[in-house]
């Protein structure tokens, strides 16, 4: 049987920002209200009051802080070193079958520390995103393979996250729709177990660095 409680819940899980911004406290509860009611009487089939709507919303933005605080944000209060790279290129490769042999070579001729170099592979399509000083080296290497995109004046962000990060839901989730409400665009997104990086354009990048620093001291 449905409920004001379990509709107006399955209404904001609906809304990822709302969802955010309701867990947060930063949404007047009595007007938000008024705006949804109408979705949730037609859910239930009949009418509500305006004061049920708002008891629903308020047990339900105790709940979200509470994950949020007790979880969440223990994790990201532990986050560890934020590296910053500057001067990167991303490319775009189609999926071939000398495409390894290729990622093999560059890699050979890869023999510096202050170089940077990540790559990624989907179904479709490899992506490499290295130091703009290997441009020359990439392209010569890869010009027999098909190049979709390549795009320059990035910079990257490498954040160390605690180890609990992989057991602990909505961690990911929790840094990039603040990345997105500073309107930060994210070019790539790597990730191993326990490490991420974002790549955006180099203009951007003080403004995210300063997103992610930030959420130690949420």
């Amino acid at each position: 049987m449905k409920t004001i409680s379990s509709v107006v819940e399955d209404y904001i899980k609906s809304k990822p920002f709302l969802q955010s911004a309701l867990a947060q406290g930063i949404i007047n509860l009595t007007s938000l209200s008024r705006s949804i009611k109408p979705e949730i009487e037609d859910q239930l089939g009949k009418d509500v009051r305006n004061g049920a709507v708002v008891m629903a919303l308020k047990r339900l933005s105790d709940e979200l802080e509470f994950r949020a605080t007790h979880k969440i944000l223990r994790v990201l209060k532990n986050i560890g070193e934020i590296t910053v790279r500057s001067s990167l290129t991303d490319y775009t490769f189609l999926v071939s079958d000398t495409i390894l042999n290729k990622q093999a070579s560059l890699m050979r001729e890869i023999n510096s520390k202050d170089i940077f170099y990540t790559s990624s592979r989907g179904v479709n399509e490899t992506n490499i995103v290295v130091s703009n000083t290997l441009n020359e080296t990439v392209e010569r290497i890869f010009k027999d393979e098909k190049m979709t995109q390549k795009v320059e004046h990035l910079s990257s962000i490498s954040v160390k996250l605690p180890e609990e990060n992989v057991i602990i839901p909505g961690i990911y989730y929790f840094i990039f729709q603040r990345l997105a409400w500073e309107g930060i665009i994210l070019n790539e997104v790597i990730s191993t177990t326990n490490e991420f990086t974002i790549i955006v354009h180099e203009d951007q990048i003080d403004k995210a660095f300063s997103v992610i620093k930030d959420l130690k001291g949420l």
